[in-house]
């Protein structure tokens, strides 16, 4: 019975470690792509001002 608890219980906090590394990779990505939109918006800004031509 020892040997099945062990499993178990590995196999659960295996998944909620994924999980939790699921959840920060998404995130991370998610910013990733806000930041890269934002760098495009900027730029674009930036080389349409009478300034930078």
């Amino acid at each position: 019975m020892g040997e099945i608890l062990d499993i178990v219980l590995m196999v659960v906090f295996g998944a909620i470690f994924f999980y939790i590394l699921y959840g920060v990779i998404r995130a991370a990505t998610r910013d990733g792509i806000i930041a890269a939109k934002q760098a495009e918006r900027d730029g674009a800004t930036h080389a349409e001002s009478p300034e930078h031509n």
